[in-house]
């Protein structure tokens, strides 16, 4: 659905870490910054870019926005977590875990990124 993802940072290398970390525990490589400065994170399924915002105003965080990265498995979710937390994330909503949902059962792990924005890890039970 999505071709790619791009989100605000005022510190793109704190930001930088912080994602290799946590993308890294779900087995997406580093990022690589490009020409603009931007760095960007290639998967199959699509990308994922931080940039420093184009018109020069502080980067924030989207208020009611969430996020969402796939997880293979809890253990992975959790990883995620641990990464983030070690890296500049901040813990936020519950701790990771099972939650019922409108969709069915849903393993999700929550994080604020170094510039705020939430982030969160998802894995479903298999059917």
């Amino acid at each position: 659905m999505f071709s790619h993802v791009m989100l605000g940072a005022n510190d793109i290398e704190a930001s930088r870490t912080f994602y290799d970390a946590v993308l890294g525990a779900l087995g997406i490589a580093p990022g690589r910054t490009d020409p603009k400065g931007r760095v960007i994170y290639m998967h199959p399924d699509g990308l994922f870019m931080l940039t420093k915002p184009l018109d020069g105003e502080p980067a924030c965080h989207a208020n009611g926005g969430t996020l969402g990265f796939k997880a293979a498995t809890t253990e992975a979710a959790d990883a995620w977590h641990a990464a983030g937390v070690a890296h500049g994330g901040t813990a936020c909503e519950n701790p990771p875990g099972w939650r019922e949902g409108t969709f069915g059962p849903l393993y999700l792990a929550y994080l604020r990124d170094p510039a705020g924005n939430k982030i969160c890890a998802l894995h479903r039970k298999p059917a």
